[in-house]
């Protein structure tokens, strides 16, 4: 399990038996433990595309096979509720930057997670009862870039929600073989007025995602 803040990662490491720090290095916290007898890390992947890449190609270079990020999204739709789940189908991106230089060119590569990783994900949320909602976001390269168009420039296109590192994380998957999908924690609402969670809200929905998480972990 990949999560972009280090406390994050240090508070979900207390649900693993026998956690051990095994990298601290830049702030790049990562856990590894056991959760019903299946080894799990729970590893810091920090902000935005540029930094999941460098985390995700190193931990599969340290035998990763499957990675899901439990991270936070704002919604773009104004029925989507604050703490409830967004499990990505896909992710829209813009095609340049660090995408175009995994490819050399503006070839496009399908930023969609493992359908059989989503699928169990999205099987137990609903066998806990948690609300979710299943559709594409947009995976933004600039968390301040945002002008008064851009919930109806994104939501016209399909996009239910915008977070900063999907879209990557699932790129990324199709080149290298790897499995990856993601749960969102929706932290705010875009689409209506901009409110956010509480701190006490967003840790529990955190918590009870991670649980979901490591059991579809233990069940591979």
């Amino acid at each position: 399990m990949i999560v972009g803040d280090p406390g994050r990662a240090e508070l979900l490491s207390n649900l693993l038996d026998s956690p051990k720090l095994v990298n601290k290095n830049r702030g790049f916290l990562v856990y590894t433990g056991e959760f019903k007898s299946s080894k799990v890390s729970i590893a810091t992947h920090g902000i935005g595309g540029p930094s999941i890449a460098i985390v995700f190609e190193e931990l599969l270079m340290l035998g990763g096979k499957t990675f899901v990020r439990l991270g936070t999204a704002g919604a773009l739709r104004p029925e989507i509720k604050l703490g409830e789940y967004i499990i990505p189908s896909g992710a829209s991106y813009n095609p340049g930057g660090l995408f175009f230089q995994y490819t050399g060119d503006l070839t496009s590569v399908s930023a969609v997670p493992d359908y059989d990783l989503a699928s169990a994900l999205v099987n137990e949320l609903g066998r806990e009862g948690y609300k979710y909602t299943v559709g594409n976001v947009f995976s933004s390269d600039a968390f301040y870039a945002e002008d008064e168009n851009f919930v109806k420039r994104w939501s016209s296109r399909g996009n239910i929600g915008v977070e900063m590192e999907c879209a990557t994380l699932f790129f990324l998957s199709k080149l290298r073989g790897a499995k990856s999908a993601a749960v969102l924690v929706v932290s705010d609402n875009l689409a209506s007025g901009g409110e956010w969670i509480s701190r006490e809200d967003l840790e529990k929905s955190v918590i009870n995602a991670a649980k979901s998480i490591l059991t579809v972990f233990s069940k591979l």
